[in-house]
């Protein structure tokens, strides 16, 4: 097909456009800029003819020249090439559509070397293509002998529509953006605003927000002032009188002792007063005729006082072999079948004997978690029995060492005195939380992992 149909001249449309399809084909297979940059100088030759094609970029000056792997930017042909560019980027229409240059359109300096390095026409191609609202990142040049035709321009623009959407897609594809489009501007402006960051914001903020710094321990109700009952004598438990938990009244029987030893003792105590009392008698009465004996009185005396003392220990232990209430409460010990036949010592602890509503709460707070208790420290013991109802109260007394429990683990002993009102036994159990001092969630969530880890590497 000749030129007069709408081709280039010496090619055929046909050709041209089959040539186009297999460049654009060809482009979308690039695996750089540099490689497109070159399709776009040297193969466009196969749509129509030209002598040299130059692209050129705001940022970076000539990108690519026909003949060339990698244009000499220093070179004197660079230079004038840049500057012409430039020129003709300031001087580009407002629809940024394609147009013929000529030395004509130049100033004087500028087009004075131009038949020294060109030829006399010029087609100036702006990129991105067909965009007039969009600022131009880029520009192609086709210099050639012969003028250019319409149908030539129509298939340029086809043509570089298809090369810069591979090149836009080619840059997602790396990560790198050479274009300036304001859509994609205020779209990477804006991505912050999307889910994913917003989330991500959120995060952040979240992880500053002060929280108060809490420990759980387990915690139990006792009684704050208890009046502790001990052995008053070393023996052996005979019986109780009372139940664990039992309200008692003053003077109240308790528990006893075995009383076989001591009333054996005591019936020999007595013996030895009466023997005693017998010897003084005869004494007695043989010093009212024998002289001689008289001072046997006196040994003999002391020796009732030492029966009689006797006698009234031992009167005094059978007395305290029943153990009565002191005062009224709840009596608190364990159960009365493993006191039964144990014997016991002189100041063991045997029970205690509470007020009903003096309690406080008992916790142990473990190794791992003793942080910094400020005095009257928040505390909330969530009983097992009613979980919903926490009882609140304030930090009375922690521990400055920490003692073994009877599981074999090491913990301190705090003490909360309640504020408000319990209305439960001595005795229920529960978890505690002890607030400490305000401190960012994200220390809130990291303290223990943190401490576990420093453990594990020894810093």
């Amino acid at each position: 097909m000749s030129a007069a149909n709408g081709a280039p001249p010496g090619v055929s449309l046909h050709s041209a456009l089959a040539s186009l399809l297999d460049l654009t084909r060809l482009a979308r297979g690039a695996q750089s800029e540099a490689e497109l940059g070159f399709i776009l100088v040297n193969d466009s030759m196969r749509i129509f003819p030209y002598r040299m094609a130059v692209l050129w970029r705001q940022d970076r000056g000539i990108s690519a020249l026909s003949g060339l792997v990698q244009p000499e930017s220093n070179a004197p042909y660079a230079h004038w090439v840049q500057a012409v560019c430039r020129h003709l980027e300031r001087e580009q229409p407002r629809d940024k559509s394609a147009r013929v240059v000529t030395s004509l359109d130049l100033p004087e300096a500028l087009a004075q070397p131009w038949g020294e390095w060109w030829p006399a026409h010029a087609l100036w191609l702006p990129l991105p293509p067909g965009r007039a609202e969009t600022p131009n990142t880029a520009a192609v040049l086709f210099i050639r002998e012969d003028p250019w035709q319409e149908t030539e321009k129509l298939m340029l623009q086809e043509w570089l529509e298809a090369w810069w959407h591979a090149r836009v897609a080619l840059a997602r594809q790396s990560g790198r953006w050479g274009t300036r489009d304001p859509a994609r501007i205020r779209s990477r402006r804006l991505s912050w605003l999307r889910p994913g960051w917003l989330i991500a914001l959120s995060l952040i903020i979240l992880a500053f927000v002060p929280v108060r710094l809490s420990v759980l321990a387990p915690g139990e109700l006792v009684p704050r002032q208890p009046f502790v009952l001990r052995a008053p004598l070393d023996g052996v438990i005979d019986q109780f009188q009372v139940e664990p938990n039992q309200t008692v009244d003053t003077g109240q029987a308790l528990f006893g002792f075995d009383q076989a030893l001591l009333q054996s003792r005591l019936n020999v105590a007595r013996q030895s007063l009466a023997t005693a009392s017998a010897e003084y008698r005869q004494i007695a009465q043989q010093s009212l005729t024998d002289p001689r004996v008289r001072p046997q009185l006196a040994m003999l005396g002391g020796r009732i006082e030492e029966r009689q003392a006797d006698l009234a220990f031992l009167e005094e232990q059978i007395r305290r072999s029943r153990v009565v209430a002191p005062q009224p409460g709840i009596v608190l010990f364990d159960d009365p079948n493993q006191w039964i036949g144990k014997p016991v010592v002189i100041g063991e602890r045997i029970l205690s004997i509470a007020q009903p509503d003096d309690v406080e709460i008992e916790i142990w707070l473990g190794i791992g978690d003793a942080i910094d208790l400020s005095p009257a420290a928040p505390v909330k013991l969530f009983l097992s029995a009613q979980p919903l109802e926490p009882l609140e109260a304030r930090l009375r007394y922690m521990a400055h060492e920490s003692v073994m429990r009877p599981d074999g683990s090491y913990a301190y002993r705090l003490r909360a005195t309640i504020t408000s009102p319990a209305g439960h036994r001595v005795g229920l159990k529960g978890t505690a939380r002890i607030d400490g001092e305000p401190v960012p969630l994200i220390y809130w969530v990291m303290r223990r992992p943190i401490a576990s880890i420093r453990a594990w590497i020894g810093r």
